[in-house]
């Protein structure tokens, strides 16, 4: 039934740019998988993605959505199909300008993590290393990549084989949103915190 407040869009329509602004703007909050990787000539690389989320929970299972930059695929992508493995860093309100610095298409050679003033710690299981600052991290090892619509989007599919997680925002295996401070993804330069919250038990 059409509704005269609102306008209608086909997706046909759009450029792949304008479908990104639109998809981007309408899906949030999002939350942020910082991912590090490393290279086969060891350097290491740390990318924001907000096209994050999780797929299953017996194993933990996530997944994320790395697009091409100008048909070419990203540092991320190409580390990901050497080690077979990454890390998700949660990005906490303090380390919002190391995670902005590293979304800058930097050379391959150039390690974001260093570049951020940040601290790499090596992971536990996996080859990726983690960043010390960031409050939870989850290695994870590769399970499938999938190419998806004429923009060949990547739809990573991970493991999650181990977890690092600040001892103060944890009791009981549940988390305290209030110290861990994560923030959300809008569209733009936009972000959100997650200390505004609203409780609303289940009927």
């Amino acid at each position: 039934m059409e509704t005269t407040n609102k306008i209608t869009i086909e997706p046909g329509s759009l450029t792949s740019s304008q479908s990104y602004k639109l998809m981007t703007a309408v899906i949030v909050p999002r939350p942020i998988a910082w991912i590090t990787t490393v290279g086969k000539a060891g350097t290491y690389n740390a990318a924001p993605y907000s096209f994050f989320t999780g797929i299953a929970t017996d194993p933990p299972i996530i997944g994320f959505s790395i697009g091409l930059r100008n048909g070419r695929k990203k540092d991320t992508l190409k580390n990901i199909e050497y080690s077979r493995d990454f890390v998700v860093n949660v990005v906490s309100e303090s380390l919002k300008e190391g995670m902005n610095l590293s979304a800058v298409d930097f050379p391959e050679e150039v390690d974001e993590i260093e570049k951020a003033n940040l601290t790499a710690l090596r992971s536990e299981k996996v080859k990726s290393p983690r960043i010390a600052e960031s409050p939870v991290n989850m290695e994870c090892k590769l399970l499938k990549i999938m190419i998806l619509g004429k923009s060949r989007d990547r739809f990573i599919i991970g493991e999650i084989v181990f977890y690092h997680v600040r001892r103060d925002i944890i009791f009981d295996h549940k988390i305290d949103f209030s110290k861990m401070r994560a923030l959300g993804r809008l569209a733009g330069a936009a972000y959100c915190r997650t200390t505004d919250l609203i409780e609303l038990p289940r009927l």
